[in-house]
């Protein structure tokens, strides 16, 4: 600590001092002192130094005796500035107030050299800010108050004049060279601020700018401190904003927006926290800050839900929108700790602001929980907009899921009594659909107990399900009939109706009783032709379960629904003239006899001539019929799972509905009957077979939403019938296939239809049904070319597919690795193509990233040889065979040997050399393969740069270890041997007779001058060896050098 130590009283001496801790001695604190700071000469030393330093001495060892040490100080303060009460006691040998602003800012001083690790700094560093605070206040209520009020500005006093100081000592240290002095003048200037409630006007300015430039540090940890400084002044200008647009001064809106920006787009998330917590919350930061719900770093994400939104207030100040993503953005995060404190915003903090009874805490005692209130839970649906966020892709369904898992007092205090069901509005529905949904979709039926106390039995359920959809239905024909019907009450009652359907759903239909009142119910809505469809499906659905899962209740349950598809199409056609202009090719499921008279056909003619306003309305109320009886028939094919052929409804529905339909010249059931005829092919391999051809037709001729329905079919039939590519009777329909999901992978004018069929391709891939290089390899491309950028489903689904569809089998990462040449050439291709607008994914990270695929370190699931199971039955993994990367690394030097390789090409495919596994696990005869190829690579000197050479002559090493851990024999030695044992053979097997002395003589000189040929060769390897490990080492240190 600054001062002598020596002059410091017994008492305080004798203090221990832990060894783990540094101190801050004059001595220690200077050598740690960077040299850029000129320390003055600061004569001998006196009584005040001594007291001063004895006292940060202290402060730095603990911050519990602080207070102590605050009052300690501020009376040797007081005795410096005041004159002392009692003159004839002096204590300090007449020091006055400079005198102690010298000893208080070099002591200050000695602060800025101390590292960020260190916790004396911090420690020290609280100390200060305490200490200034404590002063303010005393000085302050020395002032007389007439005073105070008289004077406009802030009064100066001993104290403030002491902030002054210590600012000017502290300020010029921001622009320094070491990162460490920076980083600890701009935390002392941020805290000095975040402590005061005022600083000298002339200072205030001056530290603005200084710490306005230290927003663009280099290093994050002084950014941090920048903007918490900031932060306060921004803050302070808030206040003052309406005054200065007044008086036209954009100051303060101009700091503001440079922390906005900052708050953006710098690179650090701890500065992006910072920012986010002690910005102003003002209606124009508001949305600023509400963003980083979408920011990349958890933490801060997770701040802005357990730390801001709590401190904003009520959260009925935000609009809908933003409410309804904030809860999606949370609760759906990928980050657990958001997600729960998303959970616990909803579930305390919102409940509360409804309910208007938070009690806050009080001390160290925490807040009391407020009763449960259903009235508050209600508003709070209400506020969330639950008629829009209730449906399937909403979040409200998740919200209330949370909040009854958060709340069990809520848990246990709602009732789902009769008068509650006699007047359901969507948010007392929605209530009790959710309480339903998280009961029974809790693990191990842990509130099943809940589930039969607390919601009605089938049969009560049944009416009222039947008494709210004939209310609805009545809305509907109102509406159609131009009556007075608002149609925001109708869209609240379908939300009523569908939120029951979704309760019966989860039924137990074990009572006789309860099920036949329901089927008889569903039988009955689903024959009601103004029924929306999304009610439609429910409907299906519910009654699907109702009628059980075997064979027979499925026949049964498809007989119902034609029965109703029947119902429909004959009750919406008797609305206007029977037999005008009816389609014949859309009569019945159940008729098969139709009349048409030459005298009817004539009849209906001359009615056609005479009424065109009719014939027209007819038309557009035929087209309805059919879309109605298609959309039923679609909801029934996603519910049945065997075989088309035996099950006769189906049969039926497909010849009479289905077919027509695609035979239609209307397009909107033309599209239609197509999605149904798809249906029916997953339950029909025969049938799958038969119209594939029509499929691939629809995609080459269709529209953009045909071309995308007719690849959900595609990749759905093949899905369900994989032999229809490995065993088609058409030797061609598997080019065919392939040809399709090409032409939608270059799609790149309809984007919608690119993501679609890279999906589908992603999904055949995945499970082994399309095996294709050329197709692989085009995802690959697409993936980094520079034309997809904007196609985020597409980008967003390869980057999950690639890594996925390599690491999880040892044949696809082998597939991968034949494509990677390829890819690489054509990336390279693209990279030469580029316009000046246009940007690319580096080389460097493509390398990277087809390195990593193909690593078979990554197999989540690994070899037969790499796995295996000791003589206790634990597994243990061995090293990984690494045959695909040697596979890889021929190739690539193949591809890098190969008269034509451009040196744009040969640049990353020399980079991924040196970046590839070897392993001595791996076949001999592959790395002495590699290892050839390796030695002629650098012999024809195909590297043009120090870095291609660097890689290579990896590569080059790590194969001459894994050849020497494998086996002794180099392969020219090996060679040479099998050469030898080769003529000594053919010698053998050309009948030559020799004397057995002679044999013997030159069998010996053969395997001297062997030996010797050996000791040669090992020395010229050895030698190379060396040469190239020293022209490595050269090229390494040249390339650190740069």
């Amino acid at each position: 600590m600054p001062g002598r130590v020596s002059t410091r009283t017994s008492a305080t001496s004798r203090v221990p001092r832990k060894s783990s801790e540094p101190s801050l001695s004059l001595h220690a604190s200077a050598s740690r002192l960077h040299p850029s700071i000129v320390v003055p000469d600061e004569g001998p030393s006196n009584n005040l130094r001594a007291r001063i330093c004895a006292i940060f001495g202290d402060s730095q060892k603990s911050t519990a005796g602080h207070r102590k040490l605050v009052i300690n100080l501020r009376k040797i303060h007081e005795a410096c500035c005041y004159e002392p009460s009692n003159p004839g006691k002096k204590e300090l040998d007449d020091h006055g107030e400079d005198d102690f602003n010298v000893e208080f800012a070099r002591c200050v001083l000695r602060l800025v050299g101390i590292k960020k690790s260190e916790a004396v700094g911090d420690r020290i560093l609280r100390f200060l800010g305490l200490f200034l605070r404590h002063a303010s206040e005393k000085d302050a209520a020395l002032i007389p108050q007439t005073q105070s009020d008289d004077t406009q500005s802030f009064p100066e006093t001993p104290s403030t004049r002491l902030t002054s100081h210590v600012l000017s000592v502290i300020l010029p240290l921001l622009k320094a060279k070491e990162k460490t002095i920076r980083f600890r003048s701009t935390q002392i200037i941020s805290h000095i601020i975040n402590s005061l409630d005022s600083i000298d006007d002339d200072y205030y300015h001056l530290v603005r700018v200084g710490l306005l430039k230290r927003v663009r540090d280099k290093e994050a940890m002084v950014r941090v401190q920048a903007v918490l400084g900031l932060g306060r002044l921004a803050s302070n200008e808030g206040d003052e904003e309406q005054e200065d647009e007044e008086s036209g001064s954009d100051e303060s809106s101009g700091l503001l927006e440079k922390l906005l920006e900052v708050l953006q787009n710098d690179p650090s998330a701890d500065v992006r926290r910072s920012l986010l917590l002690n910005l102003p919350l003002t209606p124009s930061t508001l949305p600023f800050l509400l963003e980083r719900a979408r920011d990349l770093d958890p933490s801060t994400r997770r701040a802005l839900y357990s730390r801001l939104l709590p401190a904003l207030g009520d959260f009925r100040h935000l609009s809908l929108s933003m409410r309804e993503k904030l809860l999606r953005w949370g609760l759906r995060d990928r980050d657990e700790n958001v997600r729960k404190a998303t959970a616990r915003l909803f579930s305390e903090r919102w409940i509360e602001d409804c309910a208007g009874t938070r009690i806050p805490a009080e001390g160290n005692v925490p807040a009391e929980v407020p009763p449960p209130s259903i009235d508050a839970l209600l508003e709070l649906l209400e506020r969330i907009d639950v008629v829009n966020s209730g449906v399937e892709s909403g979040v409200a369904l998740e919200a209330l899921r949370e909040f009854w898992n958060c709340r069990p007092d809520y848990r246990d205090a709602v009732s789902f009594d009769d008068p509650f069901w006699d007047h359901l509005s969507a948010e007392r529905v929605f209530l009790a659909r959710s309480f339903n949904d998280f009961c029974i979709q809790e693990e191990d039926g842990k509130y099943s107990t809940l589930v039969e106390e607390k919601m009605p039995e089938v049969t009560k359920l049944a009416f009222f399900i039947q008494r709210y959809t004939n209310d609805l239905v009545n809305r509907i024909r109102s509406i159609n009939m131009n009556d007075q019907a608002e149609e925001d009450d109708t869209v609240e009652q379908e939300f009523i109706v569908e939120q029951l359907l979704h309760i019966a759903q989860t039924l137990d239909y074990s009572d006789e009783v309860g099920r036949r009142k329901m089927f008889s119910l569903l039988r009955e809505i689903l024959a009601i032709a103004e029924l929306p469809d999304e009610i439609t499906r429910l409907v299906i659905e519910v009654l699907r379960s109702v009628c059980g899962t075997d064979s027979a209740a499925e026949r049964e349950f498809c007989g119902v629904v034609l029965e109703a598809v029947a119902e429909v199409h004959d009750t919406i056609v008797s609305e206007d003239t029977m037999g005008v202009g009816e389609d014949e090719s859309f009569h019945s499921a159940r008729s098969e006899v139709t009349d048409t008279t030459p005298t009817k056909d004539k009849r209906e003619r001359k009615l056609l001539l005479e009424n065109p306003e009719q014939d027209e309305q007819k038309a557009i109320q035929e087209i309805l019929v059919n879309l109605k009886c298609l959309h039923i028939a679609q909801c029934m094919l996603q519910n049945v799972g065997d075989n088309l052929q035996e099950n006769v409804h189906l049969v039926t529905m497909l010849n009479n509905l289905v077919v027509p339909a695609v035979r239609s010249h209307e397009a909107p059931i033309r599209e239609r009957g197509l999605l149904c005829l798809g249906l029916c092919c997953l339950l029909d391999k025969t049938l799958a077979e038969e119209n594939l051809t029509l499929f691939l037709h629809c995609f080459s001729k269709g529209h953009d939403a045909l071309q995308i329905t007719a690849i959900h079919i595609l990749s759905d039939i093949l899905t369900t019938h994989p032999s229809l590519l490995t065993h088609s009777t058409d030797a061609n329909m598997p080019k065919s296939i392939f040809k399709v999901f090409h032409k939608g992978l270059k799609a790149v004018h309809t984007p919608e239809v690119q993501s679609a069929a890279t999906t589908a391709l992603c999904k055949l891939m995945l499970t082994l049904v399309i095996t294709d290089e050329d197709l692989l390899r085009q995802l690959v491309i697409c993936f980094f070319e520079p034309a997809t950028k904007e196609n985020a489903a597409m980008r967003q689904a390869l980057s999950y597919f690639l890594p996925v569809y390599c690491h999880s089998r040892r044949e696809n990462m082998e597939r991968m690795g034949k494509v990677v040449p390829g890819v690489l050439h054509a990336l390279v291709g693209l990279e030469e193509e580029l316009e000046e607008n246009e940007e690319m994914v580096g080389m460097t990270v493509v390398t990277n990233m087809l390195v990593e695929w193909t690593d078979a370190r990554k197999l989540v699931v690994l070899d037969e040889a790499a796995a295996s199971w000791d003589e206790a039955g634990r597994k243990e993994i061995k090293t990984v065979n690494g045959d695909i990367h040697l596979n890889l690394a021929d190739a690539l030097l193949e591809k890098a040997m190969a008269h034509g390789c451009p040196k744009e090409e040969k640049k990353p495919i020399l980079s991924m050399l040196g970046k590839l596994y070897i392993t001595p696990t791996s076949t001999p005869e592959k790395l002495h393969s590699a290892f050839e190829l390796a030695v002629e690579a650098i012999e024809l000197k195909i590297a043009c740069d120090a870095g291609s050479r660097n890689a290579l002559t990896k590569l080059h090493v790590a194969l001459s270890k894994a050849l020497g851990e494998t086996s002794p024999v180099s392969p020219r030695k090996s060679a040479a041997r099998e050469g030898a044992t080769a003529l000594k053979e053919e010698e053998v097997g050309s009948g030559v007779t020799q004397m057995p002395g002679v044999e013997a003589a030159e069998e010996e000189t053969k395997v001297e001058r062997e030996m010797e040929e050996d000791t040669q060769m090992e020395a010229v390897m050895g030698e190379e060896t060396d040469v190239k490990d020293s022209i490595s080492d050269e090229l390494l240190d040249e390339e650190e050098e740069l």
